[in-house]
Parts: C-alpha cells; sequence; structure tokens
C-alpha cells in the first residue's frame, strides 16, 4: 500500500499545486478536541498534518508551543492515548500523518513498539527533532520498519556535505527550516528560503517543505512559490489556545486556517 504521504504530493504535483503542512499539539486542548480540530484542518484544506507527541521539553519548540505541549501534558495526555486517539481518526480521515516528537517519549515507549503502533494507528511519517540520521543508521533499534517514513529536517546552517547526507536518508519529504532558532512565528520571512530549497534540490527528488516562522496566508504562499509546501503551527496552535473555550472550536479554527490553505494552493 502507497504510504500516504507519497500519494498526496502525487496528487499535487498532477494538479501543479503546493502543499500546506499544518502542525498541531496532540492533547491541546484535550485529545477528544485536539482530534476534532485535525479534522476541521483537514477539511479546510490541509494537505498533511503534523501532530505533535506532548514532551516536558521540548528544546526546539518556542513559547506558544511549548504551552500547548504543557496544556496537552495537563489534561493527561500520553503517548498511548494519543495513539489510541489517532486510530479512531482514521476510521474519518485518509489525511497524511506524521509524529512530531523527541526521542525521550519514544524511548520511554520503547522504539520498536512505537513504530509498530503508531503505523497500526494510521501514522505515515515521523520526525524526530532530536535525533540525527547518522546515529539512527548506526543503530539498528533506532532503523525505522513498518513503512513509516523518516521526515529530515535541514537547516539554513547545515554544511553541504550533511545535507547531501540527510538527503539520502529522508523519505515522504524535507522539512526546510528556515531561520534559526526555535519555532515561533515572525514579522518577516528569512530573505535565504530558495537557497536552502536549491540546494536540497541538489541532492534529493523529494519535495521540500519550509516551516519556522510562516505566519500568516501571504507568508505561506511566499513559501510555497518557493519550495513544494509551507509548514504553519505556532500561527494555529496560538488560534486553538485563544478558542480553547469556544463551543464552536472546530468550526472556528477551519475559518483561520482556510485562508492559509486556499493561499497555497493558489501560489505559482
Amino acid at each position: 500500500m502507497q504510504n500516504r504521504i507519497d500519494a498526496v504530493f502525487e496528487r499535487l504535483k498532477q494538479q501543479n499545486r503546493k502543499a500546506l503542512v499544518a502542525y498541531i499539539t496532540g492533547g491541546d486542548p484535550d485529545l477528544p478536541r485536539s482530534f476534532e480540530v485535525a479534522a476541521a484542518i483537514a477539511e479546510a484544506g490541509a494537505d498533511l498534518l503534523e501532530i505533535g507527541v506532548p514532551f516536558s521539553d521540548p528544546l526546539a519548540d518556542g513559547p506558544t508551543i511549548q504551552a500547548a505541549a504543557g496544556r496537552a501534558l495537563a489534561s493527561g495526555s500520553t503517548v498511548p492515548s494519543l495513539l489510541a486517539h489517532l486510530r479512531e481518526f482514521r476510521k474519518k480521515s485518509q489525511v497524511p500523518v506524521v509524529l512530531f516528537t523527541y526521542l525521550n517519549p519514544i524511548f520511554v515507549y520503547g522504539y520498536e513498539k512505537f513504530v509498530r503502533d503508531a503505523c497500526e494507528a494510521g501514522a505515515d511519517g515521523l520526525l524526530i527533532l532530536d535525533l540525527p540520521p547518522d546515529e539512527a543508521a548506526r543503530n539498528q533499534d533506532l532503523s525505522l520498519q513498518h513503512g513509516l517514513h523518516p521526515i529530515q529536517l535541514i537547516a539554513p546552517t547545515t554544511p553541504e556535505s550533511r545535507v547531501a547526507q540527510i538527503a539520502a536518508s529522508a523519505r515522504g519529504f524535507i522539512y526546510y527550516v528556515s531561520r534559526e532558532g526555535v519555532t515561533g512565528e515572525r514579522q518577516e520571512l528569512a530573505s535565504t528560503i530558495g537557497d536552502g530549497v536549491a540546494l536540497i534540490r541538489k541532492y534529493s527528488s523529494l519535495p521540500v517543505c519550509v516551516g519556522f516562522g510562516v505566519s500568516s496566508p501571504d507568508q505561506a504562499a511566499e513559501v510555497a512559490r518557493q519550495s513544494d509546501g509551507a509548514v504553519v503551527g505556532s500561527a494555529f496552535v496560538r488560534k486553538i489556545a485563544e478558542l480553547s473555550s469556544s463551543p464552536s472550536l472546530p468550526s472556528d479554527i477551519h475559518d483561520f486556517v482556510k485562508p492559509f490553505a486556499d493561499a497555497v494552493h493558489a501560489s505559482l
């Protein structure tokens, strides 16, 4: 069976469209509503979902996503309960899902067991922020099996020799981090996105999606014009926090996300 990530990018290529990759934190504001929000975001036009596995020490994330992880943990979210909700989500939606996590929660769960259970629950990719690909390659216990795509990160500071190495181990798509630092909304896009994407394309034919700091529909469209897709996280997570007490949270988030999706899909 073809991985959903590959299928979506093939379809988008045929349609001459770019991808909107939407990040949310699983369990924020609680697990049932976070997956209701995930469904609403997919219905609004997001092509892929990144679902963050809540962790108590998310070093690569800015204050918005750190706070979301705190709310998720406070609501009782755990790795097993998140996977159980993903399994139920799969009965209603076939949007590709990448689990966005740090190594520690997987290590505690058991790496091989996590990969197996995540695949069975319906995940399509795994992005581990603090696991260098060469470490995974050297450690048999960290090898990905069961068809779960390893999504790799490349940053503006990554040397070209390492870009080649990372690109060779990636599957699904490559996530280009547009700027140094942690996640978070920004007033302006980095000026080096086009150069970074071009360098990655020297070594990989995989789609390249760009994130970190994409904060508005106009910014998402501009990023999409320079790449194969825009990753938006903190802007959506901030809105979820603002609307967490609203009884119409999923529909409100749908309406907030749709202009981003429309802008990305209209970009050429």
